[in-house]
């Protein structure tokens, strides 16, 4: 009788290159393939530890001499609205939400194009073509959904959120929205809808991925209580902005391979105790 062993996954790291968030600094990620029958439970065990999906890869910064960014989640239970985003909430209360399989269409990919024209025109994302956006949409490998809101009056596209179900809550993996309605603010609304998505489904968080001290492109996440964020290894209430640093220091991180061993795969064990 043959018995297969579990593999462990493979890490690798990518080399540095220009940072998007902080002028001047070099980034570099950790990833590892997600694929397999597994590859649910290691998103959700992953997501627990910073890690973010992009297609079928995992990731989270591993830079060498910089530990700004760190992951964020809102804690739904410890949620509470501020008088500016129920206004917000009320404002686009003529919008429809509909969750659907992650399928790419036109509609989706023009709303994207004169997203991207306006928000991030020099942005890595600028020249994503019709091939690709499908690509970013469709490739997963676990439970995804394609929420789309919709105005309830014309019957147009107006936002569109692509969403991880985690079993501990949902993960903004990309949102992006109709530029010409500055107004609305469609991007804390659609952070506001996702907290009523979990609550609805009794899932305690939700995931927006980095926050980043010193960065005005990551500000407008600071701004919702019951925000956590990943701070050496553990989940820790978000404390006033102005308390994390952004600053540089050669001992910022650890080793790539300490930061790799001390990774725990999805059934508790640290990525350590698989070797030898």
């Amino acid at each position: 009788m043959r018995h297969t062993l579990p593999i462990a996954p493979q890490f690798y790291v990518t080399a540095p290159q220009p940072c998007p968030y902080l002028e001047g600094r070099m980034e570099r990620k950790l990833f590892t393939a997600l694929q397999g029958e597994g590859a649910q439970r290691l998103n959700d065990s992953l997501s627990k530890q910073g890690f973010r999906r992009s297609q079928n890869v995992l990731y989270r910064p591993a830079c060498a001499e910089c530990a700004a960014c760190l992951s964020a989640r809102i804690n739904v239970a410890d949620f509470s609205a501020s008088r500016s985003q129920r206004k917000t909430w009320k404002r686009n209360a003529g919008l429809e939400r509909r969750a659907t399989s992650p399928w790419a269409t036109e509609e989706q990919y023009a709303l994207f194009r004169r997203y991207l024209e306006d928000r991030h025109a020099d942005g890595g994302m600028a020249d994503m073509d019709t091939f690709e956006f499908a690509a970013m949409v469709e490739e997963t490998p676990i439970r995804t959904r394609v929420v789309e809101y919709t105005d309830r009056d014309s019957g147009d596209l107006v936002a569109v959120c692509l969403t991880d179900v985690l079993d501990d809550g949902v993960s903004m993996v990309y949102s992006f929205y109709d530029p010409d309605r500055p107004r609305d603010s469609l991007g804390t609304y659609i952070i506001l809808d996702h907290i009523e998505i979990a609550r609805e489904n009794g899932l305690p968080h939700v995931y927006l991925g980095y926050w980043v001290p010193g960065s005005p492109k990551m500000g407008y996440k600071a701004a919702f209580t019951g925000l956590e964020v990943h701070v050496n290894g553990a989940w820790e209430k978000m404390r006033a902005p102005e308390d994390y640093s952004a600053q540089l220091h050669p001992l910022s991180n650890d080793p790539i391979s300490e930061q790799v061993a001390n990774i725990s795969l999805p059934d508790g064990r640290p990525l350590r105790a698989r070797r030898g």
